[in-house]
Protein backbone atom coordinates (compact mmCIF):
# COMPACT_ATOMS: atom_id res chain seq x y z
CA UNK A 1 0.00 0.00 0.00
CA UNK A 2 1.27 3.48 -0.88
CA UNK A 3 2.00 6.08 1.83
CA UNK A 4 -0.97 8.28 2.84
CA UNK A 5 -0.80 11.26 0.50
CA UNK A 6 0.31 9.18 -2.48
CA UNK A 7 -2.47 6.66 -1.84
CA UNK A 8 -5.10 9.38 -1.63
CA UNK A 9 -3.87 10.96 -4.87
CA UNK A 10 -3.86 7.56 -6.60
CA UNK A 11 -7.42 6.85 -5.42
CA UNK A 12 -8.54 10.29 -6.66
CA UNK A 13 -6.89 9.82 -10.05
CA UNK A 14 -8.29 6.33 -10.59
CA UNK A 15 -11.85 7.29 -9.59
CA UNK A 16 -11.67 10.31 -11.90
CA UNK A 17 -10.47 8.23 -14.86
CA UNK A 18 -12.80 5.27 -14.24
CA UNK A 19 -15.88 7.50 -14.32
CA UNK A 20 -15.18 8.35 -17.94
CA UNK A 21 -16.58 4.85 -18.61
CA UNK A 22 -19.76 5.79 -16.66
CA UNK A 23 -20.79 4.37 -13.32
CA UNK A 24 -19.84 6.79 -10.55
CA UNK A 25 -20.46 4.32 -7.75
CA UNK A 26 -18.29 1.64 -9.33
CA UNK A 27 -15.60 4.19 -10.21
CA UNK A 28 -15.17 5.20 -6.59
CA UNK A 29 -15.53 1.71 -5.17
CA UNK A 30 -13.04 0.15 -7.60
CA UNK A 31 -10.40 2.80 -6.94
CA UNK A 32 -10.70 2.14 -3.19
CA UNK A 33 -10.80 -1.63 -3.63
CA UNK A 34 -7.60 -1.57 -5.65
CA UNK A 35 -5.64 0.70 -3.35
CA UNK A 36 -6.80 -0.80 -0.04
CA UNK A 37 -7.11 -4.44 -1.13
CA UNK A 38 -10.73 -4.65 0.04
CA UNK A 39 -13.81 -6.26 -1.45
CA UNK A 40 -14.02 -8.48 -4.50
CA UNK A 41 -15.68 -8.78 -7.89
CA UNK A 42 -19.10 -9.32 -6.29
CA UNK A 43 -18.92 -6.14 -4.23
CA UNK A 44 -17.82 -4.26 -7.36
CA UNK A 45 -20.72 -5.74 -9.36
CA UNK A 46 -23.19 -4.80 -6.62
CA UNK A 47 -22.38 -1.12 -7.22
CA UNK A 48 -23.49 -1.33 -10.88
CA UNK A 49 -26.97 0.06 -10.28
CA UNK A 50 -26.22 3.14 -8.18
CA UNK A 51 -25.03 5.55 -10.90
CA UNK A 52 -26.92 8.74 -11.63
CA UNK A 53 -28.28 8.92 -8.12
CA UNK A 54 -29.48 5.32 -7.71
CA UNK A 55 -30.51 3.89 -11.06
CA UNK A 56 -30.54 7.30 -12.77
CA UNK A 57 -33.18 8.63 -10.37
CA UNK A 58 -31.25 11.70 -9.17
CA UNK A 59 -31.29 10.50 -5.56
CA UNK A 60 -28.20 9.95 -3.38
CA UNK A 61 -25.02 10.57 -5.36
CA UNK A 62 -23.65 7.27 -6.68
CA UNK A 63 -20.06 8.39 -6.01
CA UNK A 64 -20.94 8.81 -2.34
CA UNK A 65 -22.61 5.39 -2.32
CA UNK A 66 -19.42 3.83 -3.71
CA UNK A 67 -17.41 5.57 -0.97
CA UNK A 68 -19.78 4.29 1.71
CA UNK A 69 -19.69 0.78 0.25
CA UNK A 70 -15.90 0.81 0.58
CA UNK A 71 -16.18 2.03 4.15
CA UNK A 72 -18.62 -0.80 4.87
CA UNK A 73 -16.08 -3.29 3.58
CA UNK A 74 -13.65 -1.97 6.20
CA UNK A 75 -15.88 -1.37 9.25
CA UNK A 76 -19.15 -3.13 8.46
CA UNK A 77 -20.66 -5.97 10.40
CA UNK A 78 -20.40 -9.57 9.26
CA UNK A 79 -23.45 -10.89 11.13
CA UNK A 80 -26.89 -9.33 11.18
CA UNK A 81 -27.16 -9.62 14.95
CA UNK A 82 -23.95 -7.61 15.50
CA UNK A 83 -25.79 -4.38 16.28
CA UNK A 84 -22.86 -2.75 18.15
CA UNK A 85 -20.62 -2.97 15.05
CA UNK A 86 -23.49 -1.63 12.92
CA UNK A 87 -23.85 1.38 15.21
CA UNK A 88 -20.10 2.02 15.34
CA UNK A 89 -19.95 2.02 11.52
CA UNK A 90 -22.41 4.90 11.34
CA UNK A 91 -20.05 7.46 12.88
CA UNK A 92 -17.42 7.34 10.11
CA UNK A 93 -20.20 7.03 7.51
CA UNK A 94 -21.78 10.27 8.73
CA UNK A 95 -18.34 11.90 8.73
CA UNK A 96 -17.78 10.84 5.11
CA UNK A 97 -21.18 12.21 4.06
CA UNK A 98 -20.55 15.58 5.70
CA UNK A 99 -16.97 15.87 4.47
CA UNK A 100 -18.07 14.93 0.94
CA UNK A 101 -20.48 17.87 0.83
CA UNK A 102 -17.85 20.22 2.28
CA UNK A 103 -15.23 19.12 -0.26
CA UNK A 104 -17.66 19.42 -3.18
CA UNK A 105 -18.46 22.95 -2.01
CA UNK A 106 -14.78 23.83 -1.68
CA UNK A 107 -13.22 22.06 -4.67
CA UNK A 108 -15.99 22.85 -7.15
CA UNK A 109 -16.55 26.39 -5.86
CA UNK A 110 -20.30 26.19 -5.40
CA UNK A 111 -21.82 29.63 -4.84
CA UNK A 112 -24.26 28.38 -2.24
CA UNK A 113 -24.05 25.79 0.51
CA UNK A 114 -24.66 22.22 -0.55
CA UNK A 115 -27.22 20.91 1.92
CA UNK A 116 -27.86 17.49 0.40
CA UNK A 117 -26.00 14.66 -1.26
CA UNK A 118 -28.65 14.20 -3.94
CA UNK A 119 -27.29 13.72 -7.44
CA UNK A 120 -29.83 16.19 -8.84
CA UNK A 121 -28.72 18.89 -6.34
CA UNK A 122 -25.06 18.30 -7.13
CA UNK A 123 -25.85 18.50 -10.86
CA UNK A 124 -27.70 21.80 -10.31
CA UNK A 125 -24.64 23.24 -8.59
CA UNK A 126 -22.22 22.04 -11.28
CA UNK A 127 -24.26 22.49 -14.48
CA UNK A 128 -26.92 25.01 -13.47
CA UNK A 129 -29.65 22.38 -13.84
CA UNK A 130 -30.37 18.74 -13.15
CA UNK A 131 -30.89 16.07 -15.80
CA UNK A 132 -33.31 13.17 -16.13
CA UNK A 133 -30.82 10.44 -16.88
CA UNK A 134 -33.63 8.04 -17.88
CA UNK A 135 -34.50 10.33 -20.80
CA UNK A 136 -32.11 9.90 -23.75
CA UNK A 137 -32.42 13.54 -24.84
CA UNK A 138 -31.69 14.78 -21.32
CA UNK A 139 -28.82 12.31 -20.95
CA UNK A 140 -27.29 13.66 -24.16
CA UNK A 141 -27.71 17.20 -22.74
CA UNK A 142 -25.86 16.01 -19.60
CA UNK A 143 -22.99 14.75 -21.74
CA UNK A 144 -22.96 17.96 -23.79
CA UNK A 145 -22.80 20.00 -20.56
CA UNK A 146 -19.63 18.13 -19.62
CA UNK A 147 -21.14 15.31 -17.58
CA UNK A 148 -18.14 13.04 -18.07
CA UNK A 149 -15.66 15.86 -18.60
CA UNK A 150 -12.84 16.60 -16.17
CA UNK A 151 -14.81 19.20 -14.19
CA UNK A 152 -18.03 17.17 -14.07
CA UNK A 153 -18.94 13.87 -12.51
CA UNK A 154 -15.40 12.45 -12.72
CA UNK A 155 -14.28 15.22 -10.36
CA UNK A 156 -17.18 14.38 -8.03
CA UNK A 157 -15.93 10.77 -8.06
CA UNK A 158 -12.40 11.90 -7.26
CA UNK A 159 -13.69 13.89 -4.29
CA UNK A 160 -15.79 10.99 -2.97
CA UNK A 161 -12.83 8.62 -3.30
CA UNK A 162 -10.52 11.12 -1.58
CA UNK A 163 -12.84 11.59 1.39
CA UNK A 164 -13.34 7.84 1.80
CA UNK A 165 -9.61 7.13 1.50
CA UNK A 166 -8.82 9.73 4.15
CA UNK A 167 -11.32 8.18 6.56
CA UNK A 168 -10.26 4.58 5.84
CA UNK A 169 -6.60 5.51 6.41
CA UNK A 170 -7.55 7.15 9.69
CA UNK A 171 -9.43 4.02 10.77
CA UNK A 172 -6.59 1.71 9.76
CA UNK A 173 -4.12 3.74 11.86
CA UNK A 174 -6.22 3.24 15.01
Amino acid sequence: MLPGKELIESVRRKAHEYDKFSGCSQSVLLSLQEEFGIGNKESFKSASVFGGGVSYQGETCGALIGALMALGLVVGREKMEDTPTYRLAMKPAIEICNRFKEELQSQLGFGQSLTSSLCKDIQRNIYGRSFDMTNEEDYQAFLAAGGHGDEGCPKVCAIAAQVAAEKILEIMKQ
